[in-house]
């Protein structure tokens, strides 16, 4: 599963001192160095013990491939000649330095050195080209979907993410957060979907809502704008790809005022949110759902706002239906709405974290395949009073 985020600090692991082992002993520092020496040691050792008709210098050749899979070049060069010397040494007590032997050692052993130094170089380069070109995709990624900041207006808010795509930090799940001049706006979406399209048309969604979030006056006012941007985007897109009219996006907007305890909804589609108070959780399903990003209409007064009351105690959990639709083994759904009432705790990080070990072991083994992205957030009572006083 993904990291939850406290502002841009992960917090779904702790660091730990590595532990020891023989993978880190014979890689760490000197390790390779010694290895080397030791089997060196062990091929002359027993070279010397046994009768003079038996020859180990050939199993020389062992020593640089081995030290080329563990250490750099050079290393590699300096034990390749320290294993010409160790061959010569063996040849030398056999009586082999009047035949062809040791120059048959010799050549092998430089032949083979040369062919794993080459290979060990052509792979650290192209190592740290893929590191290269993953620095920068994940620079991107993490310009698209920005850590949510740990505090806004007079929330505190956490989020965790995880992608469907190996190696990838973003999906077709989204979040956002916008700080607006008397409250916070917050949108969540799911786009139909998986990989680069689903990216493609998660960008559109996000750039919409930090572009028109503070500008626009309702929430209303506010979604059909989204819905007009969404539109126009998979309008462009279908010039070259003829499905991107059929793709839609599920998306939840809330706007949260400063000082008031009340939470204004518009649900296009998309999974309700869970709230968790003293009294117990319940499910904000939406009185009149409006269709999917897409799909639905460019009016304002086509939306219907939903309002409800967070509380000072409340906490809000929003999610996509990555989220519920997770399976085990036999098949059944990720129960989230039992792990959220389960939850002994009182932090949004701690709630975010009791769903994702949930969701782990729920699906064991078989591993989540689908984008999930989480935003937990409840009021901060250190900033509740500021902002009763404005």
């Amino acid at each position: 599963m993904g990291v939850v985020r406290d502002g841009v600090t992960a917090i779904s692991g702790t660091h730990t001192q590595p532990k020891l082992s023989w993978r880190l002993l014979v890689t760490y520092r000197y390790g390779p160095l010694a290895l080397a020496l030791m089997l060196i040691i062990v091929f002359v050792g027993t070279g010397l013990l046994l009768p003079a008709v038996q020859h180990l210098a050939s199993l020389m050749v062992v020593v640089p491939a081995t030290t080329a899979a563990l250490a750099g070049p050079r290393l590699t060069a300096a034990v390749a000649a320290l294993s010409c010397l160790a061959s010569f040494a063996l040849d030398a007590r056999d009586n082999l330095l009047n035949t062809i032997d040791p120059a048959v050692h010799v050549v092998a052993i430089l032949l083979v050195s040369g062919f794993v130094i080459a290979s060990r170089s052509l792979r650290e380069r192209s190592v740290a080209e893929l590191a290269e070109v993953r620095a920068v995709s994940e620079t991107i990624q993490r310009v698209l979907l920005r850590p949510l900041p740990s505090r806004i207006g007079s929330l505190r808010i956490r989020s965790a993410y995880h992608a469907s795509q190996p190696h990838a930090l973003i999906g077709g799940d989204v979040y956002a957060a916008v700080r607006t001049l008397d409250g916070v706006r917050i949108l969540i979406g799911d786009v139909k979907g998986k990989g680069l399209p689903a990216v493609e048309d998660a960008e559109a969604l996000l750039g919409a809502f930090r572009g028109t979030a503070r500008k626009i006056c309702s929430l209303p006012e506010l979604v059909a704008e989204l819905e007009n941007s969404v539109r126009n985007h998979f309008e462009e897109t279908a010039l070259v790809d003829h499905d991107a009219m059929e793709r839609f996006i599920t998306a939840l907007i809330l706007e949260i005022p400063d000082g008031s305890d009340n939470v204004r909804m518009i649900n296009c589609g998309h999974p309700p949110p869970y709230l968790n108070r003293r009294e117990g959780i319940s499910l904000v399903s939406p009185a009149r759902p409006s269709p999917p990003l897409g799909l639905n209409s460019l009016r304002a007064e086509d939306y219907s706002v939903d309002t409800f009351p967070l509380l000072f105690e409340g906490t809000l959990l929003l999610y996509t239906d990555g989220a519920i639709e997770a399976r085990n083994a036999d098949g059944q759904f990720y129960d989230l709405g039992a792990h959220v009432a389960s939850w002994p705790g009182s932090k949004p990080e701690d709630l975010l974290q009791h769903v994702i070990d949930g969701l782990v072991a729920h699906v064991g083994g078989k591993g989540i395949d689908d984008d999930i992205a989480m935003v937990a957030l409840q009021y901060d009572h250190a900033c509740i009073g500021t902002s009763l006083s404005r």
